[in-house]
């Protein structure tokens, strides 16, 4: 697969950045709550289900696949009676025309850099199989954005849904629930740290420890919580299986453009993280 391959095991920490940065921008929750939402993970929930549709709380636990369902319960379907599925997604763009615009600059988001990377990326996406991938799928039945900003980020988000299907496919065939791939992502020491996985995705302690002390029970965690020998071998077979199913758009958009993309939004993302993008104490420094 040749650059297929190295693309996708990098996508984390390239591509996905310029998606997964509006789920922590105050410009999000700015957005959605003025369109009727209420603040908090209502706004995310909603926020990313709405292509979906007005979905249930079965649904979007499923497909969002790592969050404590009694959390998603309690914003969904409540979400649906504040505002529509499609008022919620427009101010969601809205809420990622400001954030871009802040955290990169007009000049940046209307160069030719930009203009480029947004064309390759919405041609990987023609590589996109949409089998067996429901919030992919959602996404993309949206109408493209015109803006080559929002195209790029729409983009990103699609080949990103794309991927996180598969991976969860890859999670059920290893015998990972929700709670568990997130305990063991977490162990690798490149997602979110222990503290913040908890509370993002409203775990209580007694629920985490009792998840880890099954784990440790297989073999998977060790008496300190990390990764055993069998443990890293799951994560890796995980990990190629997600990169496999998710190397469609990249061979479709070929090395040489696949390449290029790479080396366009590598600075953007840079850039992002610089100003701020993230806060602290939410990732480990292996992300």
């Amino acid at each position: 697969m040749g650059e297929a391959s190295r693309v996708t095991g990098r996508f984390r920490g390239t591509f996905d950045v310029l998606h997964s940065l509006t789920y922590f921008a105050p410009e999000t929750e700015a957005a959605l709550t003025d369109a009727g939402l209420r603040p908090g993970r209502m706004t995310y929930f909603a926020g990313r289900a709405a292509p979906m549709g007005a979905v249930g709380p079965g649904v979007v636990a499923a497909t969002f696949y790592n969050f404590n369902p009694e959390l998603v319960a309690r914003h969904i379907p409540r979400a649906w009676t504040l505002a529509s599925p499609d008022r919620i997604i427009e101010a969601r763009f809205e809420a990622v025309d400001a954030t871009l615009t802040r955290l990169l600059g007009k000049d940046t988001l209307d160069s030719k850099e930009v203009e480029e990377a947004a064309e390759l990326a919405r041609e990987a996406t023609g590589g996109c199989q949409v089998d067996g991938r429901p919030l992919y799928a959602g996404h993309a039945d949206l109408d493209w954005p015109s803006e080559p900003h929002l195209v790029l980020w729409h983009a990103i988000t699609l080949l990103r849904e794309h991927r996180g299907d598969g991976h969860i496919a890859a999670l059920l065939v290893n015998g990972l629930d929700g709670l568990d791939a997130l305990l063991t992502h977490t162990a690798t020491g490149k997602g979110f740290l222990a503290a913040a996985a908890k509370a993002s995705r409203g775990w209580s302690d007694e629920q985490w420890d009792g998840a880890a002390a099954k784990l440790r029970e297989k073999g998977v965690l060790d008496a300190e919580g990390g990764l055993t020998e069998a443990g890293n071998d799951l994560r890796e077979r995980i990990e190629a299986a997600t990169n496999a199913a998710s190397a469609g758009p990249w061979e479709h958009l070929g090395e040489e453009k696949t390449k290029r993309l790479h080396e366009l939004c590598g600075p953007l993302s840079r850039q992002a993280v610089e100003a701020g993008a993230f806060p602290a104490n939410v990732f480990s420094t292996g992300r």
